[in-house]
């Protein structure tokens, strides 16, 4: 395998390592590297990925210089190697949602977490760009209780997790409609959670009106992203009938995006 490196936006760095064996024509598996004052890794792949990962952060930065650690939830693609990474970058912390860190990372991790609440901002710095993080719970959506996002203010690029993931091999980033790609994703895999939340969910990010989308299966997108969240969710009320399902208040979103919360 080999994990390939491209630039997203400035300072935002997509790593990509195809595996042609998972899906009818492979599966992507993606991290996100934000070079700024305290950097930032977005996903770290898998404990076997390891070194193909560390080696591509190499090719951007010195891993060492890495000071921010997260991933969308607990899975062994998203954050595997966490504690690999945190051995071979001395002042790296992992920043998740609260829950998260109560539920499994005070336990999981090799160093404590930096829990953040829903609307927290993460303010990573940069000489050029003064990058702001935004905490984003997103409960059970697309799975998993501890489940967020991360807002990346300033580039306006949403860091989506699973949600409009692609089976294949596409473009590091494209502004083509990938509608249809996420819905045979879904299709396929069925990773989806279903429920009133996941819905409510896509709206409320497309509220955020992001730029790009940094996405952790297929290629990231930088179209209306806004109106492909807005069609993603309609798709999950008619096609897959969450809006079928009870009514219930969006958990987890006490806070207003990008609110201050001390």
């Amino acid at each position: 395998m080999n994990a390939n490196v491209d630039q997203i936006s400035d300072g935002i760095y997509r790593i990509s390592t195809f595996v042609p064996e998972i899906g009818p024509t492979g599966f992507t598996f993606n991290q996100f590297l934000v070079d700024a004052e305290e950097p930032l890794l977005y996903h770290t792949g898998t404990r076997q990925m390891f070194p193909l990962v560390r080696d591509a952060v190499e090719k951007v930065m010195p891993v060492e210089r890495l000071r921010w650690i997260a991933f969308a939830h607990l899975e062994a693609d998203e954050c595997g190697s966490v504690n690999d990474f945190l051995q071979v970058a001395p002042h790296a912390q992992v920043a998740h949602g609260a829950l998260g860190c109560n539920l499994s990372l005070n336990d999981q991790l090799n160093r404590p977490p930096r829990p953040l609440a829903d609307g927290e901002v993460l303010d990573i710095g940069g000489a050029e760009i003064a990058r702001r993080v935004v905490e984003l719970a997103t409960p059970h959506v697309p799975h998993n209780w501890e489940s967020h996002m991360f807002y990346e203010e300033v580039s306006g690029t949403l860091f989506l997790g699973d949600l409009v993931s692609q089976i294949g091999d596409g473009p590091a980033i494209t502004n083509a409609d990938l509608l249809d790609a996420a819905i045979e994703a879904e299709d396929l895999f069925h990773q989806t959670s279903l429920g009133p939340a996941v819905p409510a969910t896509y709206r409320r990010l497309a509220d955020l009106n992001p730029q790009r989308l940094a996405v952790m299966h297929g290629s990231s997108y930088d179209g209306d992203c806004a109106a492909l969240l807005r069609n993603l969710a309609d798709v999950y009320d008619s096609r897959y009938g969450c809006s079928t399902l009870p009514a219930q208040p969006l958990p987890g979103h006490d806070n207003l995006v990008g609110a201050n919360v001390s």
